[in-house]
């Protein structure tokens, strides 16, 4: 028998100083059974960090075509991809192939190893960005996970406070690899 998907359920409340992006989302986020509070976590903030109409959860663990999560426009072309973990270089070079825009989310404590072994590889991708959460601050969004949560999250000059009114987790990203050409949007 196939185990099936634990729903979660989030009142996010974004206040971006950085994009002007104020707003307010009821989500409905599935976890994968293979997939742990931290990995979901993770993609809630990245949801965050990316929020606008458009942005919208992949199958993520459950289809290898499809990301964590992505943005399109109005002809169903990918305007942005979000992975989150420690994809393979094959996957995001044909991620960078799809889509205008990817970002990959790493947050473990093997992504330096992780990052080391396909640099070089992912190197002439312009549309890629890389970024990597502390995993002290991945473990304390963990503890966030609740099936049902009310969280705020506050972005001011690239700086993240995630907060469920009672903990709050500050993120400051490292960058592995950063966007070339025009700015993120």
């Amino acid at each position: 028998m196939a185990l099936k998907a634990t729903i979660f359920k989030a009142d996010l409340q974004i206040a971006d100083m950085d994009r002007h992006y104020y707003a307010d989302h009821a989500l409905t986020i599935a976890r994968h059974p293979s997939e742990t509070d931290e990995r979901m976590m993770v993609r809630l903030l990245a949801f965050a960090l990316h929020a606008n109409d458009a942005l919208a959860f992949g199958k993520g663990l459950s289809a290898d075509d499809e990301p964590d999560l992505w943005q399109k426009d109005l002809t169903g072309a990918i305007d942005l991809w979000i992975d989150v973990g420690q994809p393979d270089e094959k996957s995001i070079l044909k991620a960078c192939g799809r889509s205008e825009q990817v970002i990959v989310y790493s947050y473990s404590a093997t992504s330096g190893i992780w990052w080391n072994q396909i640099a070089g590889k992912v190197a002439r991708a312009r549309n890629l960005w890389v970024r990597n959460l502390p995993q002290d601050a991945s473990l304390a969004l963990a503890k966030l996970a609740q099936r049902t949560m009310r969280l705020q999250c506050t972005i001011q000059d690239g700086q993240v406070w995630l907060t469920d009114g009672a903990e709050t987790v500050q993120i400051e990203f490292a960058t592995l690899k950063p966007l070339q050409g025009d700015s993120v949007r």
